[in-house]
């Protein structure tokens, strides 16, 4: 498809409907990845003999290369073209998913989903870049609304089918699930989604900052996840490590004429605020949904395929209620929704301390979920469209993207540190006392998070910046996300004009990057 297609296509044809199919199973594929894997890691242990370590390392490789290169993945998308990085991350993620089913140890298995990762990065911002670029205005917000709510299926279907693939066919399925997506969508975009790019992207793309972004992630992981086993010298040099990289990845962002990070974001008060309130929940989120399948089926006694559905509310509520969440946080501002939605998740969290040898599902386990979904789905859309209203609308798509990588980023790090701190290490996991002990440690860390999150919201928020007088364009499509049980979307809209996405460069602070 010809580039000069793109912001004429019309969501009512055949093509319209093509196109948005290659999205939806575009990003499904990384959706289902993020959901599933947690279900299969009791699994995964047995079955390679790994430790905990290890395991936390195959969640942690690919939220690593994720977090680190995801904005770079955008801007190489507004400068070599959309659909082009988007089927190079498809086929990416697809060759890497293939080496994760056949990989014969637990080090390849982390070296393949670090490669995943990569693939990851360059197909995420295009799924949804490719929509806003190649659809008429007049159908962009009809799209992502559709987008947002079949990806909302795919989100729900993820922890039963992870838990019914684990118990049947065994946990590589989980990964060779995603071939035939990925042939689905190669074929469907390439014959029918045109080429978009932004021809005014220009500048040099901001590698060493992404580089150094990665490493200092990567370091500082590396640290959290060894202390669990001791504070040894080289725990000491590598978290030293990882703090001087992020230093220096603060000062080549500052000098930097295109930065992947623009800082000067964050001398708006309220866009800090609300990151730091990300950084918090989403800590506590990747936290409780790590070990809360540990738990069910090493203490608990519940097969993957239940524990997989313990989880399946939570992405229900979130899809029914989400849009009328978003529109109450419009009507009343985001401060209350801030505040009250982490009080409410951590209690659901405090709920869990019920969890334990004999617990029912029924009675122990999906109260608990029934209330940390009701208080996710109360403040995620409101946090989400906070961000957007923070910053000049100009700058809504990266300061989307910098609220998206600081969510994967704190997942990341709770992953790394909640074991150890909970006294968890080693092949512990497989002894139900001892992760029964560090489940409910953990649990009363995460709620302290999710109360730090509400405390800072309730403090620093001020006013209603959500209010229907000032216009926010980028806020509105957003609120019927319903997948955030990981991440908030990477790019929930953009500044428009009427021929398209207005983005800056494609290395620096664009829109799209």
């Amino acid at each position: 498809m010809a580039t000069s297609q793109a912001g004429t296509l019309r969501l009512g044809t055949a093509q319209g409907r093509w196109v948005l199919l290659a999205t939806v199973l575009g990003s499904s594929m990384a959706m289902l990845d993020g959901t599933v894997v947690n279900v299969a890691l009791p699994r995964i242990g047995a079955d390679l003999g790994a430790s905990l370590a290890s395991l936390q390392w195959t969640l942690n490789a690919y939220l690593l290369t994720l977090a680190g290169l995801i904005l770079l993945g955008g801007a190489l998308g507004d400068r070599y073209g959309r659909r082009r990085v988007f089927l190079i991350g498809v086929v990416w993620f697809a060759a890497a998913s293939a080496a994760c089913a056949a990989a014969p140890t637990i080090h390849v298995l982390i070296a393949a989903r670090a490669v995943q990762g990569i693939g990851g990065a360059l197909l995420t911002p295009g799924s949804l870049a490719m929509l806003q670029a190649v659809f008429h205005p007049d159908d962009r917000s009809a799209a992502v609304g559709l987008w947002s709510g079949l990806g909302g299926v795919s989100a729900a279907v993820g922890p039963f089918l992870g838990g019914w693939l684990v118990d049947g066919p065994g946990w590589r399925w989980i990964f060779l699930l995603n071939l035939p997506l990925a042939a689905a969508v190669i074929a469907v975009t390439s014959r029918y989604v045109p080429e978009s790019r932004d021809e005014s992207a220009t500048g040099r793309f901001d590698v060493p900052g992404a580089l150094l972004a990665a490493l200092a992630l990567g370091a500082i992981t590396y640290a959290l996840t060894a202390a669990g086993e001791g504070l040894s010298p080289a725990v000491w040099v590598t978290g030293a490590i990882g703090l001087l990289l992020g230093a220096a990845f603060v000062t080549v962002e500052r000098r930097s004429p295109y930065p992947m990070l623009p800082l000067g974001l964050f001398s708006s008060r309220l866009f800090t605020a609300v990151n730091l309130v990300t950084l918090c929940v989403y800590a506590a989120f990747s936290g409780v949904f790590f070990l809360l399948v540990v738990q069910l089926q090493i203490v608990s006694g519940f097969s993957p395929l239940v524990s997989g559905f313990a989880l399946v509310p939570i992405t229900v509520l979130m899809l029914t209620l989400s849009a009328r969440a978003g529109r109450l946080g419009k009507r009343i501002g985001p401060r209350l929704p801030l505040t009250v939605g982490p009080l409410l998740c951590a209690a659901g969290v405090l709920l869990m301390l019920r969890i334990g040898p004999g617990s029912s599902y029924w009675v122990d386990v999906l109260p608990a979920v029934a209330v940390m979904g009701s208080g996710m789905t109360l403040l995620v859309a409101p946090l989400t469209a906070t961000v957007l209203a923070a910053v000049e609308v100009r700058h809504a798509g990266i300061a989307s993207g910098v609220n998206n990588a600081a969510a994967r980023a704190a997942g990341l790090l709770a992953v790394a540190a909640l074991p150890a701190l909970a006294g968890l290490s080693g092949d512990a996991y497989r002894v139900p006392s001892s992760v029964d002990s560090a489940f409910h440690t953990a649990m009363l860390i995460c709620a302290g998070l999710l109360a730090t999150g509400a405390l800072i919201a309730f403090t620093t928020i001020r006013g209603n910046v959500l209010a229907p007088e000032e216009e926010h364009p980028v806020a509105e499509p957003n609120c019927d996300w319903p997948c955030a049980t990981t991440t908030p979307p990477f790019d929930p809209g953009r500044p428009r004009t009427p021929e398209g996405p207005t983005t800056g460069t494609a290395a620096g602070p664009s829109a799209e990057s």
